[in-house]
């Protein structure tokens, strides 16, 4: 996996938000959308996918997502959550160290852990979920330049830099920028 290798100022700084829609107890599928944004957060480029709700493919397609942008100048990896679309567990070492980006994971609210409705709701696979989710290490708060207080996931880069980063294309609310837009093309694309 590269390192950030460029000052997150330089307007060629670009960041892949991921992010997902869907309708709970009616679709199958969820969608993904993802949004290339630059560091002065013009939009660069769009990709969208579906996951299964409630299936284990997000990591897969999430991969798939990266790869089909076919970019050479994507900085910077951003997801949306780690267990999207009903307890779809995304690896997100493995989305690392396949894309060979740094990655941020985004999550928004306090909780105690997944492990119980893992085991509940997917007697068959649930040792599988379990175990991605605890790869994926535990979530660091941070208080946003904003006031809010979020929480992340980080990969090849340290917590100040995962800070810096995040308050750079978080303008107001929680949430950052590429994360807002492509979840609002995500619900757009769940409405048409």
């Amino acid at each position: 996996m590269v390192s950030l290798n460029l000052a997150l100022h330089e307007k060629c700084f670009r960041t892949l938000g991921i992010a997902e829609s869907f309708v709970k107890g009616v679709s199958e599928k969820s969608i993904l959308a993802g949004v290339v944004m630059k560091a002065d957060m013009g939009i660069d480029d769009l990709v969208v996918a579906r996951v299964t709700v409630g299936g284990m493919d997000a990591t897969e397609k999430i991969i798939m997502m990266y790869n089909e942008l076919d970019r050479d100048d994507i900085n910077l990896l951003m997801l949306n959550g780690c267990v999207i679309s009903w307890y779809n567990v995304i690896d997100l070492n493995r989305v690392a160290e396949e894309a060979s980006l740094p990655l941020i994971c985004v999550t928004y609210d306090v909780s105690e852990g997944l492990e119980k409705y893992f085991i509940e709701l997917f007697p068959e696979d649930w040792e599988t979920r379990v175990e991605i989710y605890h790869k994926n290490k535990a979530r660091i708060p941070i208080k946003l330049d904003t006031g809010y207080t979020i929480y992340i996931r980080f990969i090849g880069m340290n917590f100040e830099k995962a800070k810096r980063i995040i308050n750079k294309y978080t303008w107001h609310g929680s949430i950052p920028e590429p994360l807002r837009v492509a979840r609002l093309i995500a619900r757009s694309v769940v409405k048409a």
